[in-house]
């Protein structure tokens, strides 16, 4: 029977640490969570503004379900298109500064549909090695020639863009890196497209809302813009809620309309949902006090695990990572925690590379100061013990 091949594979990622299992939770996206019935102080969400259970955002999905219903009930090119995903793609594109923006369920289905659309046989992907996993399935779906760089790694990006004189070539990076937390070197990234003809795809899933002026990405960290830039975020972290933009030049989002494979043959998110991200648009666009409290906290955390046998890797965003090194020594901290009443993930190969076991420790507006002083005090107290 197959059954017993895959029972094998499963029992031989057990023996490695590497095996994965879901927990359910019993309470709204918080730092305060219920699992299996215990109550928790986690470290674990994306909900960086912690707008996810925030009552601005609750009432205006109740109002979109009311007027809009529950489900879009076709794609957007058939009849699944709402007068509310018009009117959040708009103020999308006026948030970013690009021409047009498109709306995707998710950013996994955005770098799918991005990626496939614009490159193919002939053309050239140069990608970050650290780039998230949708990326990597993208480029190579997408049939197109892949390169990919060592992590940041300018010089060796310029040497690869220098030997590919034909097709189209497309630049792929994560603005934040989602398990290093670290922040890529856009501006060279963007001089570098300029110098070799080609486009920069900037997966901004974990930057939008949280870097910038009022929120507005990475690009605005930077203070860039380009026609060469091909922008994505999602709006399930930060944001609050769920889905995905691409905001671009208008030719390149008819391009995407008519041979996204992910937009045009899926159904269209509940607009109701739209209703809702027009409202953390806002709050997101008034929160730079949220944001100040963030970096805070950043600090607060930094300054005291300096001390620990295992450090914290080089990061100024929310994205925390302790890096401990051995596969099971991550489960064990991650176990002592929970055992300890805090939820932080250990992530494992092949989501990281091998030998760079983590604690992915990530931080939020909806924690305080007594907070992260509870998580730091419990991993000197691990750190005696182990």
């Amino acid at each position: 029977m197959p059954f017993t091949e895959l029972q094998s594979k499963l029992d031989e990622r057990a023996e490695q640490g590497l095996l994965r299992s879901r927990r359910t939770l019993a309470s709204p996206q918080s730092p305060y969570i219920i699992v299996d019935g215990t109550a928790y102080l986690a470290f674990s969400s994306n909900d960086y503004l912690g707008l996810a259970n925030h009552p601005q955002l609750i009432k205006a999905l109740q109002l979109g379900a009311q007027q809009w219903g529950v489900g879009a009930g076709a794609a957007h090119l058939v009849n699944g298109h709402f007068d509310a995903h018009h009117q959040l793609e708009q103020q999308l594109a006026n948030f970013i500064g690009k021409p047009a923006t498109l709306l995707f369920s998710t950013g996994y289905m955005a770098n799918q549909g991005v990626v496939q659309a614009l490159v193919g046989k002939a053309d050239t992907v140069f990608a970050d090695k650290l780039n998230h996993a949708s990326l990597n399935d993208a480029m190579l779906l997408s049939r197109a020639t892949v390169k990919r760089y060592r992590h940041g790694d300018t010089a060796q990006l310029s040497q690869l863009l220098s030997q590919v004189q034909s097709g189209r070539k497309l630049v792929i990076s994560d603005a934040v890196f989602s398990m290093d937390g670290d922040v890529a070197p856009l501006r060279e990234l963007l001089a570098l497209c300029e110098q070799y003809d080609a486009w920069l795809y900037v997966d901004d899933a974990h930057g939008f809302g949280v870097l910038g002026a009022q929120g507005r990405g990475s690009l605005a960290h930077f203070g860039i813009q380009s026609e060469r830039i091909i922008y994505m975020a999602t709006l399930g972290k930060a944001a609050g809620v769920s889905g995905a933009f691409v905001a671009a030049e208008q030719v390149v989002i008819d391009t995407l309309v008519n041979n996204a494979h992910s937009y045009v043959y899926t159904t269209a998110a509940p607009p109701a949902l739209s209703v809702a991200l027009l409202q953390s648009l806002q709050l997101i666009g008034q929160g730079d006090e949220l944001r100040t409290h963030l970096k805070r906290l950043i600090a607060q955390l930094r300054n005291g695990l300096s001390d620990l046998p295992w450090r914290l890797m080089p990061s100024d965003t929310a994205i925390q990572p302790l890096l401990i090194g051995d596969n099971k020594y991550a489960v064990r901290l991650s176990e002592g925690l929970r055992e300890r009443g805090i939820w932080v993930a250990a992530i494992r190969p092949p989501t990281v590379p091998q030998g760079t076991a983590r604690l992915r420790i990530t931080l939020s507006v909806a924690h305080n100061e007594a907070d992260v002083d509870k998580l730091i005090g419990v991993l000197h107290e691990l750190a005696k013990e182990f």
